[in-house]
């Protein structure tokens, strides 16, 4: 499967990625709600400004999970630098926290073929229920699941993209449930069981 090491980003338009990275030494980079509306009004004006897509996203308290696709000439990599940037410092100055909020510069993989891609959405999707902080991935507010079901009407969210994978939103539930229930990751996501 054809992936570029995170050190060997190619960031071109048109192309996908997974972008993620996790608090230091295992910590909580999202302590409460209004931690979490932060960082996703930040992710909706840098995607804006940068001409950037989100397909899935997913923020969990010690880490999160970003698939993105570049629109335009801005590279991808802009929005966690930005969105993250911002968010540390606004992190710090309420918590009276210092030194460093991630464990590192964000990782990044580059997306190029369709089940990857796919396999990626509902690895992304049931990241909440398959580390028990929900039973249901529907439950967990704080990702784009419930617009790929149908379930809310967000923004964060690519629905042409959607209804060509997926164009009856059951289709995609029971394609994340199936993961759930058999817990095996695809051969491609391998380098997530180290992370």
């Amino acid at each position: 499967m054809p992936t570029a090491r995170k050190d060997q980003i190619f960031w071109q338009p048109g192309s996908y990625y997974h972008i993620y990275n996790r608090g230091a030494h295992g910590r909580s980079i999202f302590r409460e709600e209004t931690n979490y509306h932060y960082a996703l009004q930040k992710i909706k004006i840098y995607c804006r400004e940068f001409q950037l897509s989100v397909i899935a996203y997913c923020l969990m308290p010690n880490h999160y999970h970003l698939l993105i696709r570049q629109d335009g000439e801005w590279t991808a990599g802009l929005l966690p630098q930005r969105v993250f940037n911002s968010y540390s410092k606004a992190y710090n100055k309420m918590y009276a926290h210092s030194g460093t909020l991630f464990e590192s510069r964000y990782h990044s993989r580059s997306v190029q073929d369709e089940p990857y891609l796919l396999h990626l959405c509902r690895y992304i999707h049931a990241n909440p229920a398959r580390d028990r902080l929900v039973e249901r991935p529907e439950y967990w507010p704080y990702s784009n699941y419930l617009e790929w079901i149908g379930e809310r009407e967000g923004t964060l969210i690519d629905r042409a993209f959607i209804s060509g994978c997926f164009p009856d939103p059951r289709e995609y539930a029971a394609f994340v449930h199936e993961y759930l229930d058999m817990r095996q990751m695809p051969e491609a996501l391998k380098y997530l069981e180290d992370w």
